[in-house]
């Protein structure tokens, strides 16, 4: 069985094993989601479930979106996403899924979600390239180097590292392992750091590489 579900990054902390091994732990409040709409080959071409995370008012939802909620029988909700999985038949429009139902202990999962932006940054910090010397009257510290050849191409290579905007982009940290699971609070600790800032998207899956 395909696993997947939404979640909110809470932040990090760590904990300790029986034998006083520190372990350190993004926190992650992951669902409960709802079933919103199931997807077929028949009527849609492709075989997947639309969930629905966080609970919102009735009055910041569209028209459209509202009786799609209505007629799926669950809260209105703020974040929606598709998962494609196989075994579409095993849910049910209207179901809640929450993290115990998905995941335990020991399993192993690649988190998703939106870095966090850096701004205009240079090439030292945007892809660690190397500094010029600081001494012995050394003009160029932090700059992009060699721009190429002179005359000929007389033009700059495509993919040469430029300064630019940094971070805001989808990353995958994958083969985490799921430490902890509190699903009376519906929270989920996997092991190491995820991307995003704290109260960020995460798309939690069941690993590539497991």
């Amino acid at each position: 069985m395909q696993k997947c579900i939404l979640g909110k990054k809470i932040g990090m902390s760590q904990i300790f094993t029986d034998e006083g091994i520190m372990i350190p732990v993004t926190v992650i409040q992951a669902g409960p989601v709802s079933v919103v709409q199931k997807k077929t080959d028949e009527v849609d071409g492709y075989r997947s479930i639309k969930v629905g995370f966080e609970d919102i008012k009735e009055k910041k939802t569209n028209k459209p979106m509202k009786g799609q909620f209505e007629k799926a029988g669950v809260p209105t909700k703020r974040i929606m996403r598709e998962f494609r999985l196989e075994d579409v038949d095993a849910y049910e429009v209207g179901q809640e899924i929450k993290v115990e139902d998905m995941f335990q202990e020991g399993d192993r999962v690649d988190v998703s979600g939106i870095s966090k932006g850096k701004g205009y940054q240079g090439t030292v910090k945007r892809y660690g390239t190397a500094r010029g010397r600081e001494t012995h009257g050394s003009g160029y510290h932090r700059g992009v180097g060699s721009m190429g050849a002179n005359s000929s191409p007389s033009r700059v290579f495509k993919g040469k590292k430029l300064p630019g905007h940094m971070g805001v982009e989808k990353v995958t940290v994958q083969n985490l392992s799921v430490v902890r699971i509190d699903s009376e609070r519906g929270l989920l600790l996997v092991r190491g750091a995820v991307p995003g800032p704290r109260g960020g998207l995460v798309v939690i899956k069941d690993s590539v590489k497991a």
